[in-house]
């Protein structure tokens, strides 16, 4: 999950910065000041507990927030990551957040703070006042607001500056000026955690089934060169035209064109821990060539798994998928399974040494069920991430 902390004193422009930050990563918006002015519109006995406070410039107990916060982080689970605006606030929410995200099987990427002149911000807040009508707007409130972060906030910035997590940027001009910093910050930093396994192994020993499995649970994203090959088939492009008579004669398709469909695919995506390749590289060639596209974004292949799998077993698995829906055109002729086979024998062997001299080679048993076979594949890729960077 791409989780984002947007920081700064009331007027700063968070709320501005939030709409264009769930635009572009397509994140969940957690605001702890709409929940609460949701539960005051309705009355309920924590918005009218919440009103009190916050017409006197304080801030609402953790207590309220936390119960708020749970249900909704609770709720939307499966989003592709949050965006908290106005949250934490304090060192113990900071702690709470942590304790939260964990829940999720994540944490937070980074919290940015919007930085803006006590003055420039008093008359953001009054003019909002005269427009919007907020209580919480009135002059001798906004003092109150202005001393109440200042007091509570700084050990929340030395929590998260302590953890290389926190960024402060200068939140004056235009939108779209503070935006593009906002933005070069976070892809800067999902950039340097980012983190990208290989996965290769002989034709059915499961790379497929598995890299799925784990990109979905671990929010990489997976990126199979037979798939976007079939997709370009199905989709009738011109791509798909020329390599149709390939694909199902199980024949490899030209590195120039693998390369222009693994670049669209890489450009797409925002947001994740990194990506998972499978059916890539194949070739001593293409491993310099994805070497070089990761490169390109200040990244590189953390580790390989060579997901080890008996020839004959391999052989058997995909004959029975032959005789299924998932059936691959070149599946359905023994030759072409051998002649696969064959292929990967021959040329597999110089990318298993190239990242063995890197130590980042691992290799896991490829047989059992594929739940048995995940299960071990989690605990193997974790272990191993984690000795390169935190996942």
């Amino acid at each position: 999950m791409l989780n984002i902390a947007l920081f700064g004193p009331p007027g700063s422009g968070k709320g501005t910065q939030s709409k264009l930050l769930l635009e572009k990563y397509e994140l969940e918006y957690i605001s702890t000041g709409d929940m609460l002015r949701d539960q005051i519109l309705r009355q309920t006995s924590l918005g009218i507990t919440a009103r009190d406070l916050i017409e006197k410039g304080q801030l609402v107990p953790d207590e309220l927030v936390v119960q708020l916060l749970e249900e909704h982080l609770t709720a939307n689970s499966d989003a592709n990551g949050f965006l908290f605006d106005g949250f934490p606030r304090t060192l113990v929410q900071s702690y709470i957040l942590e304790g939260l995200l964990l829940k999720l099987n994540t944490s937070l990427t980074c919290m940015i703070s919007l930085d803006v002149h006590q003055e420039e911000l008093t008359r953001r807040l009054l003019e909002r006042a005269t427009i919007q009508g907020r209580a919480d707007d009135a002059e001798h409130v906004i003092l109150e607001r202005f001393k109440e972060y200042a007091v509570k906030t700084l050990p929340v910035v030395e929590f998260y500056e302590s953890r290389g997590m926190y960024f402060s940027i200068d939140g004056r001009g235009t939108t779209e000026k503070v935006f593009e910093k906002v933005e070069n910050i976070i892809d800067s930093v999902v950039k340097e955690s980012s983190q990208n396994v290989v996965l290769i192994g002989r034709p059915g020993s499961g790379k497929g089934t598995q890299g799925e499995m784990f990109a979905k649970k671990h929010n990489f994203h997976y990126i199979s060169t037979g798939g976007l090959l079939l997709n370009e088939i199905e989709e009738k492009t011109e791509i798909g035209k020329s390599i149709k008579t390939l694909y199902e004669n199980g024949i490899s398709v030209a590195d120039e064109t693998i390369i222009k469909m693994v670049e669209t695919e890489i450009s797409g995506i925002h947001g994740n821990r990194g990506f998972i390749f499978k059916g890539f590289p194949r070739t001593l060639v293409q491993t310099y060539i994805l070497e070089g596209m990761l490169r390109r974004l200040n990244t590189s292949v953390s580790l390989v798994v060579y997901l080890d799998v008996p020839m004959l077993e391999c052989f058997k698995r995909l004959s029975r998928r032959s005789q299924t829906d998932e059936g691959r055109p070149y599946d359905k002729n023994t030759d072409l399974i051998i002649g696969r086979m064959e292929e990967f024998e021959t040329k597999i062997n110089a990318v298993v040494k190239y990242f063995k001299k890197q130590n980042k080679l691992v290799r896991v048993n490829g047989t059992g069920t594929p739940k048995e076979v995940a299960a071990q594949l989690d605990e193997i890729l974790l272990r191993s991430l984690k000795k390169t960077r935190r996942i």
